[in-house]
């Protein structure tokens, strides 16, 4: 039950990190193109990078700090972190082919269903 606590607390923490972050580059670029979901998703990727290979090479950190850093605040902040690294590590094992279809399908599948969605509540609407 503790680690339920602790990803709802860094979930909050991620998201409202990726709020503030999203209204300031959007203020101050503007909302021709999303720079600001695309800052906070390379900046979530770099952050998860530095945490997985921390933990990794380190080790030393409890279960409740992986988390509360990438399930918690980074998975607040952006599930591309988590979708990069799963990416990464698949890449990493030599399952060159399973870590294309990863990307390729979830990209591809994502997509196709955020344009399904929207058409299923045009057609209610």
């Amino acid at each position: 039950m503790m680690s339920y606590l602790i990803v709802f607390l860094g979930a909050g923490i991620g998201g409202t990190m990726r709020h503030g972050i999203n209204l300031a580059v959007t203020r101050a670029f503007g909302t021709h193109f999303p720079l600001g979901i695309m800052v906070i998703n390379v900046a979530g990727c770099l952050a998860m990078g530095l945490i997985a290979g921390w933990f990794a090479l380190r080790g030393q950190a409890g279960q409740e700090w992986r988390l509360f850093l990438t399930t918690g605040i980074l998975g607040g902040f952006t599930t591309f972190s988590a979708f990069s690294l799963d990416a990464a590590v698949l890449w990493e094992r030599g399952e060159l082919g399973l870590a294309t279809l990863y990307v390729g399908g979830s990209v591809a599948l994502s997509l196709a269903a955020v344009f399904a969605g929207l058409w299923v509540m045009r057609q209610v609407s």
